[in-house]
């Protein structure tokens, strides 16, 4: 799922993959299963990318 939307080119806010990271620890009661232990990764990747593309836009 992540990966195809990641080379599909969307693009995410950080905002929006930081309520997702949020609500996946939610979901999850604080302990990932390897699933989401994966998907968690992925956002983490993608959420990073987003936070250096609005440092690269400020500078």
């Amino acid at each position: 799922m992540f990966p195809d939307s990641m080379a599909s080119g969307s693009v995410r806010s950080a905002a929006e993959l930081n309520e997702q990271i949020r609500a996946l620890w939610l979901r999850a009661g604080g302990s990932l299963s390897a699933q989401e232990r994966e998907e968690y990764e992925l956002l983490v990747v993608e959420w990073a990318a987003a936070i250096r593309g609005n440092v690269i836009e400020a500078a």
